[in-house]
């Protein structure tokens, strides 16, 4: 039987299903890993709740864990804390970036709703400030939809949360 840290190492490898650049241990998904016997319990939690990159979240760790004959695998998700955008390591972050993803900046504490300012972002392309945003909703819940007005481009923005 492996150790927790050595499955923990392994399913530190697994792409997020959305944004294969990064893996679910950059997105802070991955929490922990329990052994007990001969049972492997891994405990994830979803970047929102009804996310549907969670099943097949799992089918990955599933698929990866495979190969160890590990009895049985059970894939628990926590809820609370709830997931949070500050979970995201910079590692990641300039991952996003050079995938072409503007990572969210800063921290979760986002108050640009409260205080009518727009969110001035870079773009991941160009690195230019003069961007806007054309909408909330981008290519999942999680970002929102951006253009660049020197360079033209499109780009997603990886909202706080």
């Amino acid at each position: 039987m492996l150790t927790e840290k050595e499955i923990f190492d392994i399913l530190s490898e697994i792409p997020d299903p959305e944004i294969p650049v990064i893996t679910i241990k950059d997105l802070g998904i991955l929490q922990r890993v329990e052994v007990t016997g001969n049972t492997c319990e891994i405990f994830i939690t979803p970047t929102y709740s009804g996310c549907p990159a969670m099943k097949m979240i799992e089918d990955q760790i599933q698929e990866a864990l495979a190969p160890y004959q590990i009895t049985t695998i059970k894939v628990n998700l926590i809820y609370s804390p709830a997931w949070t955008t500050d979970w995201i390591s910079d590692e990641a972050k300039e991952k996003l970036r050079i995938y072409g993803i503007a990572p969210p900046e800063h921290s979760s504490l986002d108050k640009g709703a409260l205080t009518g300012k727009a969110k001035e972002l870079k773009c991941p392309l160009c690195n230019s400030k003069n961007t806007e945003m054309i909408s909330q909703f981008g290519s999942t819940a999680c970002k929102a939809l951006y253009r660049c007005k020197d360079c033209k481009e499109p780009f997603d923005y990886f909202k706080c949360i």
